[in-house]
């Protein structure tokens, strides 16, 4: 009718082709931001997997990946019959597995500890100090170790001598070298490791403690029955990965600590294809190597993904 204005009201359908439009007009600040993540996962991670045929070839520089002479399983067979190959998974399991079966409780265990201190001045203090050593750099952290165990001015030798011992050589003894890498270890990622934990103890439910504390249930008994049972799915996710992790032995830290008196126990994979591929350019056997590492680490992470779902009910996938 002429007179009268005419009010348009907007559909559902309107709506959601308007909500449309808008996250397709914003939709270039998303891959803005995930650009360079995406160019350098793809560069560094996903490009370089076409050299993991070298560790089936007689690779040759001259001739290329594609023009090298194959040779199928020889470098894994050579690796594996050894006794330097098979000292070297020795060295590389004994270390994943002791860092793993010392090191994943502890994180643990400062969380809850701390999820119970009331004072937050302390709290706050305590999770300063053991957050710091994380931002210490490997080259560092050796460093201090070494001025530590120093035979003449070291910490750890004067207080043995103090109490009537002789002077130990710790860098020099291939049965000292896996306790000082993995108690550092330790030392260093406590901290750091714990937040994830501490965060998932901030979402336990007050009513089931207060509940708890009527019923007459002592500290103790609230982590084991409420705090543990909270937080069990975040700890075995954890786990998973970290079982995946075992062969994974860091290359600096090992690095730097070894020496021609500890490389019994000090040789791991890592150092291995360094010094296989890098310094006597053996890049097949390197290569080899290395796909041995990652294809055991994959296996075992699938192996107890698949355990933890079924006991539990909680895995990764």
């Amino acid at each position: 009718m002429s007179g009268h204005m005419v009010h348009e009201h907007s559909t559902p359908t309107t709506s959601k082709n308007a909500r449309k439009n808008r996250i397709k007009s914003n939709g270039w600040q998303f891959w803005a931001i995930i650009a360079l993540p995406l160019a350098y996962i793809l560069i560094f991670h996903y490009a370089p997997m076409g050299g993991i045929l070298m560790a089936f070839q007689e690779y040759s520089p001259r001739k290329g990946i594609l023009g090298s002479t194959w040779v199928g399983w020889k470098w894994f067979s050579q690796f594996l019959t050894t006794p330097s190959g098979l000292t070297t998974i020795r060295n590389t399991l004994t270390l994943g597995l002791y860092s793993l079966v010392a090191g994943f409780p502890i994180p643990i265990l400062l969380a809850v500890g701390l999820n119970e201190v009331r004072s937050m001045r302390f709290k706050k203090t305590v999770q300063m100090v053991t957050y710091a050593p994380y931002f210490i750099s490997v080259v560092v952290m050796v460093g201090i170790l070494i001025q530590l165990t120093d035979l003449r001015m070291g910490i750890f030798n004067r207080v043995i001598q103090a109490f009537g011992g002789s002077a130990i050589n710790f860098f020099g003894k291939p049965d000292v070298f896996p306790h000082m890498y993995v108690w550092s270890g330790i030392w260093q990622t406590m901290g750091y490791n714990s937040i994830i934990y501490i965060a998932a103890l901030s979402g336990v439910s007050h009513e089931l403690q207060e509940a708890a504390i009527v019923d007459g249930a002592s500290r103790v008994k609230r982590i084991w029955h409420i705090d543990l049972p909270s937080i069990l799915p975040t700890i075995i996710i954890l786990l998973i990965f970290s079982c995946g992790n075992i062969m994974s032995i860091g290359f600096e830290k090992v690095y730097l600590m070894q020496n021609p008196m500890n490389a019994s126990t000090a040789e791991v994979i890592s150092t291995f294809v360094y010094k296989v591929g890098l310094k006597n350019a053996n890049y097949s056997f390197s290569t080899a190597v290395g796909l041995f590492n990652s294809v055991v680490g994959f296996v075992l992470m699938i192996a107890v993904n698949q355990f933890a779902k079924r006991m539990t009910g909680t895995s990764v996938w």
